[in-house]
């Protein structure tokens, strides 16, 4: 009894210490949107002598975050469904058929993994110029699901490998074809890493920077990321407007989070494990 109390204490003390250095910078950021920036490059780390809440009416109106966040939203929720649909397709045909092609096709994604997004810039610009691509949301929407792909793909194949395949054989034999036991049978059973996922691609598609910087030009078009540029001139920021736009960008991602955040962890332990 007296170890597992001891070891109790000391991971209760660790999660409390973990939680403190994960939210601390939260709370730094949500302080310095309430000041100026004398205050802010006197001592960050202290609470505001006077609360400035018109930082929060600038990146409201002035950089326009609402318009800013609801393109985000767009991007991330179409991304979203892109991965998921394309990936269980694909994780499906790789985790139950015998096809002489299907574990190279599965190490060729796995190499898609370890492939760095910043690599193919020139490329994807030079695609995006010959598709007519620049300043749309489509090519946008395109690039976020293909480098979400590898991912998504090698936890989805290593969950349903771990789905018993008797289910499908019974599936079959009641009449359903591959669609049929894919969407009726495997897909309910999926919820857990369909969530993971779903939280991975909506997060990455929503707070990518690189992408829409070189592909969209119409700032009515920009995304969250984009628009946190607003308040940085050559020589100058205004950084309590900008703590106050990355206040409001996150507050989704937070919101969406605390939401699925059991299911997320779930699906990436039966994922990894599994696979």
């Amino acid at each position: 009894m007296k170890k597992i109390k001891i070891s109790t204490i000391v991971l209760n003390v660790f999660a409390w210490f973990w939680s403190i250095v994960t939210l601390y910078p939260l709370l730094v950021t949500f302080l310095s949107s309430l000041k100026d920036n004398e205050e802010i490059f006197g001592n960050m780390f202290a609470l505001p002598t006077k609360m400035i809440w018109q930082n929060y009416a600038d990146a409201l109106f002035s950089a326009n975050m609402i318009r800013s966040i609801g393109n985000s939203l767009f991007l991330a929720a179409l991304t979203t469904v892109c991965v998921v649909l394309v990936g269980m397709l694909a994780a499906y045909i790789l985790a139950r058929q015998k096809y002489f092609f299907v574990k190279p096709v599965y190490m060729l994604f796995l190499l898609g993994v370890m492939v760095p997004i910043h690599t193919t810039i020139i490329p994807i610009s030079k695609i995006a110029a010959s598709m007519k691509g620049y300043d749309t949301y489509w090519m946008l929407i395109l690039v976020y699901t293909t480098f979400q792909l590898a991912q998504a793909i090698f936890l989805m194949t290593g969950y349903i490998k771990g789905v018993s395949s008797e289910i499908d054989e019974a599936a079959t034999i009641d009449g359903c074809g591959m669609l049929g036991v894919l969407f009726r049978m495997i897909l309910p059973l999926s919820k857990p890493i369909i969530a993971t996922v779903s939280i991975i691609s909506f997060v990455y598609a929503y707070s990518e920077l690189v992408f829409s910087v070189i592909l969209l030009s119409s700032p009515n078009k920009y995304p969250v990321s984009r628009s946190l540029m607003y308040f940085k001139g050559d020589y100058s920021a205004r950084m309590g407007p900008i703590f106050a736009s990355i206040i409001l960008s996150v507050l989704p991602l937070i919101i969406i989070y605390l939401l699925f955040h059991e299911k997320v962890q779930e699906g990436m332990m039966a994922g990894a494990v599994k696979g």
